[in-house]
């Protein structure tokens, strides 16, 4: 089985394989046939996506030994027909194709098949059920016209007047319409609560001396609970012993992991990238954070209906006068041809019709461009916001440290200190240390193993004897603190400079001297302020980032991207917050994130993006996810957007001016009402075909 990585931790990692190329069924297979591998904790496969995540023990295999496993999938295996027997498969997503070809040959069938008194039957049973539907919505919205009652006068008048072809061709036409309609309302949302917490990853709870391995969904209050490196923090707790480097950005944003020790807090969600804790569990299931982020989402998310209202709307309008038309031509004529004639065109028809068709056209490009689109209501609401709101880490940044910036002192050049730094990192790689690694590769710098055995102190930082001289690295707490080096005058302003452009620092000692100081940030994804001049360009009026992370690292990132308002150390509900108040003011607002704690933000905007890379409970809850391209793709649904309005503006004015031309040759007399049914059902079907048309050449 062919698969590549998309991101890996030591420990855990996330697979993506083609789903053109593997069913879901195979796909299942493979995750039960990889889970039973020795070294394998867990597997967890989304067929959505095509991804599996998986988490071992690096005590016993590798990545490499992983990667192996899929790879050993052979035919053999997966088109194994008694292996896949077994595999219990997930629903298949509806597809409108499949649908409207079977709509269209169950018609055919009947008509070619069935005899003459059966398919009056039929016909009549279908007006019935008809009437029946617009005496229900009379009962329930007080209104007489309807597209409804058209559709069921329309084909009344043409059944009593013996013209059954005609109304069993209006017939299919409205069936098609209202199949899309409602294959796209089902397919926009399913229960997201259930989605997100579909995962019960293995915990460690810790019992006397011994740990044993239960589900996260079993542990309760006051149970313990070790984490190790790479590993998921399961619930709310308190670290009672250890310590480590906890990733927090997923619940508040903040780019750079932060130093977690006895009796402080953790979250359920976050991940422990280096270092061992034992954490007392606070809050477990519904009462955690994540949890409660995701009540918020289901409090505030609306199955949201992907049907084209507008288009519903107009053909809602314009009832009146069609049946008007057809009122006036039999009082003035009354010759009931000419009256046929003009109650045979509608606009509501072709309206209903085109409308969806040009709907799916727009998802299907998106989705060709690498663009998830759960409804052509979210590329229509793209189109007419006028705010986007912004996060940055993850989404105006690769969420991936960088070396910034060296400060070196006491005579020592800056690729001496970056040569001495990257020498002892390489062997406690995380993130601040990956970044300095990859700096000195960039610059050839070659460090020689000179120094003596690396001593590695959780959360704190490495230490070494070079050259009979003592070298430590490492946080400021534990260079001037633990370790006693003197701090130079000039280090104030060093600190001050690296906190207004939000670095993080590390600090190089060399025997008992201060001789560099390193700075790491996360820059922001190439090319993002021509994304931000290209999105005001489109119309929108304001770019906005709300971050959890400095006010340093924001007006950093923000003056980058060319960004003019930001606002930083926002929580999840500030988010909300805001979106909400932008809302009121009558904006429509497209947001932005990746994150768990974007989440209830991306529910809340009227339009949620998700960038690729996110994590599965952003990708969920947002309307739109980018499964490539990044920022750029909000440009491309921006435009999409605005095509599909641009298109179904002109569907129907040509639906409407075409149809108005059809009724006047009707009321004079100039065609039968046989050739206005089939001059207006013709119509319908070429602007249908125009729909399909791709919206950006």
């Amino acid at each position: 089985m062919q698969v590549s990585v998309k991101h890996s931790l030591p420990g855990r990692l996330r697979l993506l394989y083609d789903k053109n190329e593997y069913t879901s069924k195979q796909a299942l297979l493979a995750q039960t046939l990889i889970t039973v591998q020795e070294g394998i904790l867990d597997t967890n496969c989304n067929t959505n996506i095509g991804s599996f995540l998986i988490y071992y023990d690096t005590h016993i295999v590798k990545e490499n030994d992983v990667l192996n496993l899929f790879h050993a999938l052979t035919g053999k295996y997966l088109e194994d027909p008694e292996l896949l027997k077994n595999v219990d498969q997930i629903p298949e997503t509806e597809s409108i194709e499949s649908v409207l070809i079977e709509t269209l040959a169950i018609h055919y069938l009947k008509k070619w098949f069935l005899p003459l008194p059966v398919r009056t039957l039929l016909l009549w049973k279908s007006l019935l059920e008809r009437c029946f539907h617009v005496l229900s919505k009379f009962a329930e919205s007080k209104r007489l016209f309807s597209t409804e009652l058209l559709d069921a006068t329309a084909i009344t008048v043409a059944t009593l007047t013996g013209n059954k072809n005609t109304a069993s061709q209006i017939n299919l036409l409205l069936n098609i319409g209202e199949e899309i309609e409602e294959i796209t309302k089902r397919n926009s949302y399913g229960n997201l609560a259930q989605s997100l917490l579909s995962a019960d990853e293995p915990v460690q709870v810790v019992e006397g001396m011994n740990e044993k391995t239960v589900p996260a969904s079993a542990l309760k209050k006051d149970d313990v609970v070790v984490i190790r490196q790479s590993g998921l923090i399961p619930a709310d707790g308190q670290i009672l012993d250890g310590e480590g480097m906890v990733n927090q950005s997923s619940i508040t944003g903040e780019s750079i992991p932060i130093v977690k020790k006895a009796g402080d807090s953790v979250f359920a969600g976050t991940v422990l990238e280096e270092g061992e804790i034992y954490i007392k569990v606070v809050q477990t299931g519904k009462e955690t954070k994540v949890q409660k982020i995701i009540d918020m989402i289901d409090n505030s998310q609306s199955l949201k209906a992907a049907a084209q209202q507008r288009s519903e709307l107009i053909a809602e309008k314009v009832v009146p006068f069609n049946f008007l038309v057809t009122a006036a031509t039999w009082f003035f004529t009354r010759n009931i041809v000419k009256t046929m004639a003009t109650l045979m065109v509608d606009y509501s028809c072709a309206m209903k019709l085109s409308a969806p068709i040009a709907v799916l056209s727009a998802m299907k490009e998106s989705a060709t461009k690498g663009i998830t689109v759960k409804g052509g209501k979210y590329l229509e609401e793209a189109a007419l916001s006028k705010i986007v709101v912004l996060d940055k880490t993850g989404t105006l940044t690769y969420a991936n440290p960088v070396l910034e910036k060296i400060y070196a002192m006491e005579g020592f050049t800056e690729d001496e200190v970056l040569t001495i730094a990257a020498c002892l990192e390489e062997h406690y790689p995380h993130p601040l240390g990956r970044a300095v690694v990859r700096a000195a590769s960039e610059k050839n710098l070659v460090h020689p193993e000179n120094h003596t055995k690396v001593e590695y102190i959780v959360a704190h930082g490495i230490a070494s004897t070079l050259n009979g001289k003592k070298v430590r690295i490492g946080s400021a707490h534990f260079i001037f603190e633990d370790e006693k080096i003197p701090c130079p005058e000039s280090l104030a302003e060093i600190k001050k400079q690296s906190s207004l452009e939000g670095y993080s620092l590390l600090y190089l000692s060399h025997d008992g001297i201060l001789v560099g100081v390193i700075a790491i940030g996360d820059p922001a994804r190439p090319g993002t302020s021509d994304v931000i001049r290209e999105l005001k360009n489109l119309g929108l009026e304001e770019c906005i980032m709300i971050t959890g992370d400095t006010e340093g690292a924001a007006s950093k990132i923000a003056a980058e991207c060319g960004i003019k308002k930001w606002i930083s150390q926002a929580l999840p509900e500030d988010k909300v917050k805001f979106i909400e108040d932008e809302k009121a003011k009558g904006y429509k607002v497209i947001m932005m994130g990746d994150g768990i704690n974007d989440a209830p933000a991306l529910s809340a905007a009227t339009v949620g993006v998700a960038v690729e890379g996110c994590c599965s409970i952003a990708g969920e809850t947002a309307d739109i996810q980018l499964q490539k391209s990044g920022l750029d793709n909000l440009v491309t649904v921006r435009r999409l957007g605005m095509g599909l309005l641009e298109k179904i503006n002109e569907n129907n004015k040509t639906i409407v001016g075409v149809n108005s031309a059809l009724m006047l040759l009707g009321i004079f007399g100039v065609i039968s009402p046989q050739m206005a049914a089939i001059l207006h059902n013709g119509t319908t079907v070429a602007i249908s075909i125009r729909s399909m048309q791709p919206i950006l050449k």
